[in-house]
């Protein structure tokens, strides 16, 4: 037991506030990577507003549950743990790789696709490195043992609800 926590002021640990940080930054690069996708099917002229209307809404949806989940990790809420590390955690960071997996798979260059690419894709490409590469930090922050012991300790009722962590 952390005497922190026994001392009744207990701290997040500075993986839990890095975690939840890294969720905050993933949402951000995931809503950037979806306005540079809309920017360019719209620019194409092959797709409509109305009918990315749905996908959008679903996105928003989602990067709004992400949020609220990254705000519960941070105030020790097991549940919000594991529900980040199996929706956005497997199942997102499939969706952001199956694609490129799959066009690797079928012979394409990775060189030859940096030859070729222009800045809307660079800049997506970016943005997708750093999303994933925050998703993946965050999952192995959140389960750090200063994480595993800051949620046993919260499970356990060693520290203040919610409202009154800093």
């Amino acid at each position: 037991m952390s005497t922190q926590l026994l001392a009744g002021s207990p701290s997040v640990p500075a993986s839990v506030r890095s975690a939840a940080s890294l969720w905050f930054i993933a949402v951000g690069t995931g809503a950037f990577e979806s306005a540079l996708a809309v920017a360019d099917l719209l620019a194409r002229g092959t797709a409509s507003a109305t009918g990315l209307a749905g996908g959008l809404g679903l996105r928003l949806a989602v990067f709004a549950g992400a949020i609220l989940l990254a705000v519960r990790l941070r105030q020790g809420r097991g549940w919000a743990r594991v529900a980040l590390a199996l929706t956005l955690g497997i199942f997102g960071t499939l969706s952001l790789v199956v694609e490129p997996v799959r066009w690797l798979m079928t012979g394409n260059s990775i060189l030859g696709f940096f030859a070729d690419a222009d800045l809307m894709t660079l800049a997506f490409v970016l943005s997708r490195v750093v999303h994933l590469t925050a998703v993946l930090a965050a999952m192995a922050l959140m389960f750090s043992p200063a994480a595993n012991v800051y949620f046993r300790d919260v499970r356990s009722g060693l520290s203040p609800t919610p409202g009154e962590m800093a």
